[in-house]
This record gives C-alpha cells, sequence and structure tokens, in this order.
C-alpha cells in the first residue's frame, strides 16, 4: 500500500470511527464486543482497501463487513452459553446518551434475536433501504421486510412490558 493509499485509509476510518462503534454496540449491546467488532472490520478493509475505495459505495462496503462479524461471532459455539445477567461498570459514556434512554433501547433490543436486531439496527438506527439492508445482510428483500416487521412487533410487545 503506498503512503497516499494509507493516508486515504486513515481518514476513511477517522471519520467513520464513531459510528461504527456505535452500530456495533446496538447489534452487539456490550462496548468491549463493539470494539472488537470495529477492530476486525477495520482490519478487513485494510487487507481489501484497493477493493473498497473503489466500490460504488465504500461505506455500504464496511456496513456490510460489520455486520455480517457481528452474525458470524453469533453463529459460533462458545456463543451460545448462558449469558451472565451481573454486569460490570462500564467506564465509558457516549457524552450525548441519556442512560435511561440508552438502558432502555438495551432492554428493547435484547427482546431481538441476532437477525432480527440487525435488521432494526440498519433500517431504523442507520435509515437504509430495504434493498441496501438486504444486500448488506446477503438476504433477500422480502426477508427484510418479514423480519423488519416481526421485530418491531416484537419492540412494541416488548416496550409496552417495560411500560415505556
Amino acid at each position: 500500500m503506498t503512503r497516499s493509499d494509507e493516508d486515504e485509509f486513515h481518514a476513511y476510518v477517522a471519520v467513520r470511527m464513531d459510528r461504527w462503534r456505535r452500530t456495533a454496540y446496538l447489534l452487539s449491546r456490550d462496548w468491549h464486543t463493539a470494539d472488537d467488532l470495529v477492530a476486525v472490520t477495520i482490519g478487513k478493509i485494510y487487507r481489501h482497501w484497493k477493493r473498497v475505495s473503489q466500490a460504488d459505495n465504500p461505506d455500504a462496503y464496511a456496513q456490510r463487513i460489520l455486520t455480517r462479524s457481528w452474525l458470524d461471532e453469533q453463529r459460533r459455539p462458545w456463543r451460545r452459553r448462558e449469558n451472565s445477567q451481573a454486569r460490570l461498570p462500564e467506564t465509558e459514556l457516549p457524552p450525548t446518551d441519556d442512560i435511561s434512554d440508552r438502558d432502555s433501547l438495551d432492554q428493547l433490543l435484547a427482546s431481538l434475536g441476532p437477525r432480527q436486531r440487525a435488521v432494526v439496527v440498519l433500517r431504523y438506527y442507520l435509515d437504509h433501504s430495504v434493498e441496501e439492508t438486504a444486500e448488506i445482510l446477503g438476504i433477500s428483500t422480502g426477508t427484510v421486510k418479514s423480519q423488519s416487521a416481526r421485530g418491531l412487533q416484537t419492540l412494541r410487545i416488548a416496550a409496552t412490558e417495560q411500560g415505556a
């Protein structure tokens, strides 16, 4: 990689790092896992920078890497173990988040399965179209629509039960 390619890569990553981290957190519900996902994403983008930089939509390419890396991680056998309900306090809070809103969102997203959570985050947090979401996840547009509808219904039920 040439010096100008590296400079371009660093500038690209610096501008998008916070958004990737927030997206990874919404998917994983854990800041440490989010940081790991972003690191994996950056590594894959770096290895394929020529292809990424020449893509029609490099941001969609990066989003696809991030989302699919998270979905792949969810399929791993060691992820199927029971997760402890006790959580260590986070040392870093995003400056603009209201804690009660963040906790409510975290609890609501926990009610969704991995694929539904990915669809809901891509469609309604990142504001991707049905077609873009389908391309990022490698699924049909019909699946995106059905997962969106089911995910929103699950969120409505969870919000009602939560009293939100």
